[in-house]
């Protein structure tokens, strides 16, 4: 084993839970303001997923106000203080690109039912 492989074992979070590509999720991210701190949510769909041990990353989306807004989560940073799963939606693709070009009800994703 390397350097570099000892460094990411070491570094990786355990408590990360699995964010399936189509689920709402509310992120809760630590935000440094000068001297303060306070912890910030950021709401919406998984669009992206990349898988690539501590450089691995989720690309969240939402709509506000009608403008889309997506951001990308390293999820092995210390910034990020607790991922939640709020509904899993039921999707046949890996990335969600095209719903940057969908608007209003067609932009939704239908919610998988558990039996």
């Amino acid at each position: 084993m390397n350097v570099l492989e000892m460094y990411e074992k070491e570094h990786m979070k355990r408590d990360i839970p699995e964010t399936p590509i189509g689920a709402n999720v509310r992120v809760h991210y630590r935000i440094i303001e000068g001297e303060k701190e306070r912890i910030q949510l950021f709401e919406g769909v998984v669009i992206a997923r990349k898988r690539a041990g501590i450089r691995s990353s989720v690309t969240v989306r939402k709509v506000t106000a009608g403008v889309g807004i997506e951001r990308v989560f390293p999820l092995h940073s210390p910034k990020i203080e607790k991922i939640e799963i709020t509904r899993l939606g039921r999707v046949r693709r890996s990335k969600l690109y095209y719903l940057r070009a969908l608007k209003g009800r067609k932009a939704r994703i239908r919610e998988k039912s558990t039996y």
